[in-house]
């Protein structure tokens, strides 16, 4: 395994860095009205971000997780918007995988193509009202009716629900089978039956936007059936493993960019007619931030590598898991670091802070990480729901 980036990986990084820097304009006024910036998600579809992992064929760029994980990772130091960057690794992670992976043709080229250019933008829904880290245990409903299915149900902490033209729904064919009746449906926007409604303030990433969709006699053609009947939890865990495993990469940019800052407040600002930087409970703080960036980065690397590659391991979950903590612990520190400064809403800590505490629940919440992980261990026994991602946040993040 060589891990350091190539010449080609170094130019996309970047790349990607210096769009980032051009994305998230008037972020504090949209914070409050939890919206996308008009015009950042096509600038991100024409850079290419959209179709980072799907094949040209389908019109993405086809590059490899590893190289994915290294983009978003440039995208986010440049960005500010964290809410946008877990749109987008929603659209891509949770969208666009299971597609590729279980799409059939005229699936994939139905979508795939405007997923990737941004005239169509996805939304994976899945948590219910019932449903929290027991993902798969549903009460939305599919019936076969002919060549149609006829779905009920509800779903909520939808994200790009607002704006999704095409959601991924999971739904049982029979409630009595539990998670193994679990089936996965292409919804369109237009479809009968489906209304979509904005509920729900977020205390962090309030620019991804996300809402609630209601299934009420919703009919769709067989072939909007993704998968086998019945192959939903597997269609999930597998997305799972790529979106733990990358999802937050975005993230380890925006720790890298606040350590920077906290280093550079560290020299300039005096107290005690010294730096601050040079008080040691400061340095050795900022040193450990560092540290976390650099573990979380790690492990992130490695769960990029694993993927695609048939190998049964933890690195997806450690990668969540500690990315996330890491975040958390690291906006903490830098409130520490800038005292009252941070507190206020003239820097980024207490947004990133904020931000950062949403990603704990998103694609499994912490203790679920834990959990998965000692499953894989050998330590406890398999759990309906172990594998897969708790129903409560596609950013945070629910579906």
């Amino acid at each position: 395994m060589n891990l350091s980036p190539t010449e080609e990986q170094t130019a996309l990084v970047d790349r990607f860095r210096r769009l980032g820097r051009d994305l998230g304009a008037d972020l504090p006024a949209r914070e409050r009205t939890g919206t996308l910036q008009p015009g950042d998600w096509q600038r991100c579809a024409d850079a290419g971000v959209l179709g980072l992992p799907v094949p040209r064929a389908y019109g993405g760029l086809g590059l490899d997780p590893l190289t994915c994980a290294l983009a978003l990772e440039g995208l986010g130091e440049g960005c500010r918007d964290n809410g946008l960057m877990i749109a987008l690794g929603a659209h891509i992670w949770a969208a666009e995988i299971p597609l590729l992976l279980f799409g059939d043709e005229e699936q994939k080229n139905r979508y795939l193509p405007g997923l990737c250019d941004g005239r169509l933008i996805g939304a994976h829904a899945i948590t219910e009202a019932g449903s929290g880290s027991d993902a798969l245990s549903l009460t939305a409903t599919a019936r076969r009716d002919g060549d149609h299915y006829v779905l009920d149900g509800a779903k909520r902490f939808v994200t790009n629900a607002p704006l999704a033209d095409v959601f991924l729904v999971y739904a049982t064919v029979n409630p009595a089978l539990g998670f193994t009746g679990v089936t996965a449906f292409l919804v369109e926007r237009g479809n009968a039956g489906l209304t979509v409604e904005t509920r729900y303030e977020k205390a962090g990433l309030r620019t991804a936007p996300w809402g609630e969709i209601t299934l009420s006699g919703c009919r769709v053609p067989l072939s909007a059936r993704l998968g086998a009947e019945k192959q939903g939890s597997r269609i999930l865990s597998a997305t799972m493993a790529w979106e733990r495993s990358l999802i937050l990469a975005p993230l380890l940019g925006a720790m890298g960019r606040q350590i920077d800052d906290c280093v550079q407040y560290a020299r300039t600002r005096e107290q005690f007619g010294r730096n601050i930087g040079k008080f040691q409970s400061v340095s050795h703080r900022i040193v450990e931030m560092r540290i976390r960036l650099d573990e979380a980065r790690l492990l992130t690397h490695r769960a990029a590598w694993d993927l695609g590659r048939d190998v049964a391991s933890h690195y997806a979950e450690a990668a969540q898991l500690r990315t996330s903590e890491s975040a958390v612990e690291t906006f903490l520190d830098a409130l520490q670091v800038y005292g009252g400064l941070g507190y206020t809403t003239d820097t980024d800590v207490e947004r990133n802070l904020r931000d950062a505490l949403g990603t704990r629940i998103s694609s499994g919440t912490s203790d679920m990480q834990r959990l998965v992980i000692a499953e894989k261990l050998g330590l406890t026994t398999r759990a309906r729901a172990a594998s897969h991602r708790p129903a409560g946040a596609r950013h945070a993040h629910a579906e």
